[in-house]
């Protein structure tokens, strides 16, 4: 990973680690934690074609990186997309950036954002937090990665319900006990 020492990569850390990982929310998370195979970034752009870039610059070092030494990247963007909105837009853009890099079918962006809210909830909702973390966050990830991690879990299409089921457990004041937003 990049400099721990960063508040963003120390914050993202830490809800990776209590809540991804600690409450089981993405059974395949660990083992490349562990291992030190999930690279964190922090964006510095200050507009969308600055992140654009950004995200081909990760895109193009992940390809180019073997997996056994980066399997994953998380690009932390904190400085903007605050609006959850707008940054459900941007995805649109990062999925035209895997077309235009001829890149679909061997990575996939995924999103976290702290506002994150599934269609058709409530934003208190708290099934929601199964994909809040601390900053808008594009999770890029290796095809391959995904295609293995089902083989090893069977269940894979039971995962979300069981995240569902973990967060109305845990619910909304277990969530904030966890600490996993961003401190100063």
């Amino acid at each position: 990973m990049n400099d721990i020492n960063t508040p963003e990569i120390a914050d993202t850390v830490r809800w990776l680690e209590r809540a991804v990982i600690g409450l089981n929310l993405c059974p395949f998370a660990k083992a490349p934690h562990v291992k030190g195979l999930i690279h964190c970034v922090v964006s510095e752009a200050k507009g969308l074609e600055g992140l654009r870039d950004e995200l081909i610059e990760q895109l193009q070092a992940l390809a180019a990186a073997p997996a056994d030494e980066r399997e994953t990247v998380l690009l932390i963007i904190p400085q903007m997309l605050q609006d959850f909105l707008a940054f459900n837009d941007f995805l649109d853009e990062a999925d035209a950036v895997l077309q235009e890099l001829d890149m679909e079918g061997e990575f996939q962006v995924a999103s976290f954002h702290p506002q994150f809210q599934f269609a058709d909830t409530e934003p208190d909702d708290v099934g929601n937090f199964t994909n809040r973390s601390p900053y808008p966050t594009l999770h890029l990830i290796r095809e391959e990665s995904i295609d293995r991690a089902v083989e090893a879990f069977p269940e894979a299409e039971m995962i979300y319900e069981t995240n569902i089921a973990t967060m109305e457990k845990l619910g909304a004041q277990g969530w904030k006990a966890l600490d996993v937003g961003p401190h100063d």
